[in-house]
């Protein structure tokens, strides 16, 4: 299984951007995808997930100014992520649950600055 991302860049505070994200080489459907974070000298974070049947959870810090969302492909997910603040420049990680294992992504930078 592989995940590619997608998305990131460089975007001023207060602009938006999509992360996708699609796993590839399985024939399941993934329990749960979501996104983590890691910013220089931290440690990774929970950013959101959402199950295959479309619960969401949200880091209290990303609570209504993220949405995830999963996409008509099974094991395609979205962050689309709004009002973005120069603390959320970090390196952002996929993730999918398929069959009991957990596959990531490599990272896509996100920076937010003037």
């Amino acid at each position: 299984v592989q995940l590619q991302a997608s998305g990131g860049g460089l975007v001023q505070p207060g602009g938006s951007l999509r992360l996708s994200c699609t796993a590839s080489g399985s024939s399941f459907s993934a329990a749960v995808m979501g996104w983590y974070r890691q910013a220089p000298g931290k440690q990774r974070e929970l950013v959101a997930l959402i199950t295959n049947s479309g619960r969401t959870t949200y880091a209290d810090s990303m609570k209504g100014r993220f949405t995830i969302s999963r996409g008509n492909s099974k094991n395609t997910v979205y962050l689309q992520m709004n009002s973005l603040k120069p603390e959320d420049t970090a390196d952002y990680y996929c993730n999918a649950l398929i069959v009991g294992t957990a596959y990531w992504g490599r990272e896509t930078l996100v920076t937010v600055s003037s």
